[in-house]
Formats: structure tokens, C-alpha cells, sequence
């Protein structure tokens, strides 16, 4: 697929657009997406925008839809309806206000200014990439998640607020949880909760289908005290901090 960045700046260097000149082409270029029958993914990652232009906000992206990658602070004018992925990731988002109000596959919004989800889509059918932000909620979250749904790496002292049911994994890892007060009752995947400030296992799922990762907590767990509250179908690792490193780096690689 060829980019609309890569059609301005080929064989040109970049200072000699000026941002007006920018915001002209990237309208072009959505008209004439829109004239195609809006069919196939519309990127407009890595363009240096602040905002979406006003003639997205009608449109119905026959793929995905990809801004990330901008200075954007607010998503006014994102395109209806997304029947792929949606990813606004790498901007400076404070607010999911003006998402589309369907999106197809997955939500990717890591990577920004973020405190809550709310107003994020509400009828989402793949998973929600929300790591990396300032998230002190999961306020705004659907119940249920068609697919994973990442919140590691954000401020979260709660995950009261977050989903019931994940039909992937769920990685809140690297937040500053002492319980677990708030967690999907089921998760279909791995359940990652490492390096939190666990002092009790409270609230946490009640079934897990794969994994169950807990090191590196205020409290070395049991796997019994785990077992006792959720029911684990994969391997439980509650004392191994020797692997800490290798599940970062596959929690984060979809990232």
C-alpha cells in the first residue's frame, strides 16, 4: 500500500512543504480515496498533523484507519465508521472524544496523554491497545473485549472500571496495583500482572485460560494462593524474576 507521506516527500526533501501546502494534499488524497468508494486502508500515519481534516468525520473507511504517528490532541472529524483497525497511537491525545462510533478490529491508542478511556468506541470487535499513557482509570471501557486488551505500563492504582470478559490476553503490568479489585472475571489468554504493588490477590479473575504471571510483587504469591481464587489452565509463575525481561519484551511486542 502505497502512503500518501510517501507521495509528498518522494524525491523531495520535506522542508519545502509548508504545512498549509500539507493540509491541501491530505485532503486531495481523501477525496480521492472517497471517490474510489472508500475501499481498502487510509493512512494518514507519520504526516505531522495536529488535526484531522474536517471532510474525514462522514467518511466510512472500507479497511483500516491509521493517523498514528502525529501531533494530534484531539480526535474531532475521525472518520464514522472504521470496519478495520483503528490506530491513533504515538500523538498527544488527552481524550478519546470523537472516535468513530464502530471499529471493525482493533483499537490502538498507546502511546499518548491519556488518563481514561472515556469516550473511546463503544462497539469495538477486536481488542483495545491502551499502554504506555497516563491512564489513572479504566473508566470508558466496554465489558466485553472481543480481543486482548493492554494496559500496561500506565499509573493504574484500580482496574475497577476495565472489562469483564477478555476473549485474549489481559497485560496490566507495570502500574502501581495493590490488588486486583476490578479485573475481568474470565480472560481467554494470559493474565499478566507483574511488577505491580500486589499485597493481595483481591478481585482478580476468576478464570484464566492460558497463563497466569504475577512476579515481582510487593507480595510473593503462592501458586496456591492463585489457584485458590482463579481457576488456571496454563502455567502460573509467581517467583521467577529471572523472566521478567523476556515477558516485557513479548507483552510489549504488539505494541
Amino acid at each position: 500500500m502505497i502512503k500518501l507521506k510517501d507521495l509528498l516527500f518522494e524525491g523531495k526533501p520535506p522542508s519545502i512543504f509548508i504545512p498549509r501546502r500539507i493540509e491541501n494534499r491530505v485532503e486531495r488524497y481523501i477525496k480521492q480515496y472517497i471517490r474510489n468508494g472508500s475501499k481498502g486502508d487510509l493512512s494518514l500515519s507519520e504526516m505531522g498533523i495536529n488535526k484531522l481534516p474536517d471532510i474525514l468525520k462522514n467518511v466510512s473507511v472500507g479497511g483500516s484507519f491509521d493517523c498514528s504517528y502525529n501531533e494530534l490532541t484531539t480526535l474531532e472529524n475521525s472518520p464514522v465508521i472504521v470496519n478495520g483497525d483503528f490506530s491513533c497511537g504515538d500523538n498527544k491525545l488527552k481524550s478519546l472524544v470523537g472516535s468513530p462510533t464502530y471499529v471493525g478490529g482493533n483499537f490502538a491508542c498507546y502511546h499518548n496523554k491519556l488518563k481514561s478511556l472515556e469516550g473511546i468506541t463503544e462497539k469495538i470487535n477486536g481488542g483495545i491497545f491502551c499502554s504506555d499513557n497516563n491512564l489513572v482509570t479504566l473508566k470508558g471501557s466496554p465489558n466485553l473485549i472481543n480481543g486482548s486488551f493492554f494496559c500496561h505500563g500506565n499509573k493504574l492504582i484500580t482496574l475497577i472500571g476495565g472489562p469483564k470478559v477478555v476473549n485474549g490476553d489481559f497485560r496490566c503490568h507495570v502500574n502501581k496495583l495493590s490488588k486486583l479489585e476490578g479485573a475481568p472475571e474470565t480472560v481467554d489468554g494470559n493474565f499478566y500482572c507483574f511488577n505491580n504493588k500486589l499485597i493481595s490477590l483481591e478481585g482478580g479473575p476468576k478464570q484464566v485460560n492460558k497463563d497466569f504471571i504475577c512476579v515481582n510483587n510487593t507480595i510473593n504469591f503462592t501458586n496456591k494462593e492463585i489457584k485458590n481464587i482463579c481457576k488456571v489452565k496454563g502455567k502460573i509463575n509467581c517467583k521467577s524474576v529471572g523472566e521478567i525481561n523476556i515477558m516485557v519484551n513479548d507483552a510489549t511486542r504488539n505494541d
